[in-house]
């Protein structure tokens, strides 16, 4: 017997939407419209996968095709939205393509919020947040995620420390030594985040006031020195295999 092709196909193309989705008509158009117009070269009855970050991912059907905007008719959902580990990934901004790389990577594996803390030796103050979401944005949608990373405000490390919320446990990759990773991070609270500083590292100040925190834990990555961008990644997956996620 000839099996049913899935539908919708894995082909199809999928977007954010950035407000509520419901059933009914919605008219796509600006660059998102080019793409599933002139790019993807949309046809009527083609199928769209849509999320919004609020109800899950839904299935909209193409209507109306035109040279630069697409009318689609949602039809049902297709799923919730994911849940999401409580894990907030608190990292001073890099050079750009190296913070856009992080950024990507933090959606891709799973975390809540990107909290960009600037350092002593951070190289740049405060970095381009319409970017670095549109940078999350499209690998939600390239990875079949229904959730994106917040992205909250810049803030100096002294700050954060200063209005740390009690009882989420602070993880900081401390190039001077700690607890093995894996090993810490499966005794941590499934309320974490972790801490990564800048390329040229924390001072000894910044060091010793993160230390003397009490939520604070400081962590070792293992026995090579890893870049700032390729530090989040690995940490971030060492503490979502500790807590079962993978």
């Amino acid at each position: 017997m000839i099996a049913t092709p899935a539908w919708p196909p894995q082909s199809t193309p999928r977007l954010f939407i950035d407000s509520p989705l419901a059933p009914g008509a919605l008219r796509i158009d600006g660059p998102q419209g080019h793409y599933l117009a002139a790019v993807m070269r949309l046809k009527i009855g083609d199928p769209v996968k849509l999320f919004d970050d609020i109800s899950g991912e839904w299935l909209g059907v193409a209507s109306a095709v035109g040279r630069r905007d697409v009318m689609l008719d949602v039809t049902e959902r297709l799923r919730a939205r994911e849940a999401v580990p409580d894990l907030w990934l608190c990292a001073a901004p890099l050079k750009k393509g190296r913070i856009d790389w992080m950024v990507e990577k933090a959606c891709e594996l799973g975390v809540a919020c990107v909290v960009p803390v600037v350092t002593r030796r951070a190289v740049v103050d405060r970095p381009k947040s319409e970017r670095l979401r549109a940078h999350m944005i499209e690998a939600a949608e390239q990875c079949g995620r229904t959730a994106i990373p917040g992205l909250a405000e810049t803030v100096k490390l002294p700050a954060l420390l200063r209005d740390w919320p009690a009882g989420r446990t602070l993880f900081f990759a401390d190039e001077t030594g700690g607890v093995p990773g894996f090993a810490a991070m499966r005794e941590g609270s499934a309320t974490a985040a972790i801490l990564i500083g800048p390329e040229g590292g924390f001072d000894d100040e910044e060091r010793a006031a993160i230390r003397a925190h009490p939520d604070a834990v400081g962590i070792s990555l293992g026995p090579r020195i890893l870049r700032a961008d390729t530090a989040a990644a690995a940490a971030v997956s060492l503490w979502m295999a500790a807590q079962g996620d993978w």
